[in-house]
């Protein structure tokens, strides 16, 4: 059966993605089948992405490893990736990277955030000069909390999910 691996670094990751399929399936449950392996950070995912893979044994699994940029090279952080990848001889597979952090692409899209948390006036700082590329913010997970009080990132990811565009 063809299925689809997100392997994650963190629980809020898992809950967005769930979101946007869920709203791209709408009520279709059909294949693929996605599955979520879900880690305890960046270090976590790093140490044990191997044997997740390695072990895996649906040979149609298409895997998709996502994991927050933060302060590293993006390029040689998915190359550290591509190579733990490679080892496990599993060749269905695409690294992503998210540029500094899952915030920014909550960031991309302040429509979304003020549609779920019912704040009015966010979407007009898309405007603003540091909206515009929230993937140059250096702390997005700051600026979220600004914009929203009360901030956490799995609860937050529920509620932005349906309205990510």
């Amino acid at each position: 059966m063809r299925e689809v691996v997100f392997l994650l670094e963190e629980e809020s990751a898992k809950v967005l993605i769930e979101g946007i399929i869920t709203k791209i399936r709408g009520n279709d449950n059909k294949e693929p089948q996605c599955k979520y392996i879900v880690f305890e950070g960046k270090r976590d995912l790093q140490k044990k992405l191997f044997k997740k893979l390695n072990g895996y044994c649906n040979q149609e699994a298409v895997f998709i490893i996502m994991q927050d940029q933060d302060s590293e090279d993006c390029n040689r952080l998915k190359q550290k990736l591509d190579t733990i990848c490679k080892q496990s001889n599993k060749c269905n597979y695409k690294i992503r990277i998210l540029c500094r952090e899952l915030e920014s692409w909550y960031l991309a899209d302040l429509e979304a955030i003020e549609k779920a948390f019912g704040v009015s006036g966010i979407v007009q700082k898309q405007r603003k000069k540091k909206f515009r590329n929230p993937d140059e913010l250096g702390n997005p997970a700051y600026e979220l909390k600004k914009l929203i009080p009360g901030y956490q990132k799995i609860m937050s990811a529920r509620e932005i999910a349906p309205f990510i565009d």
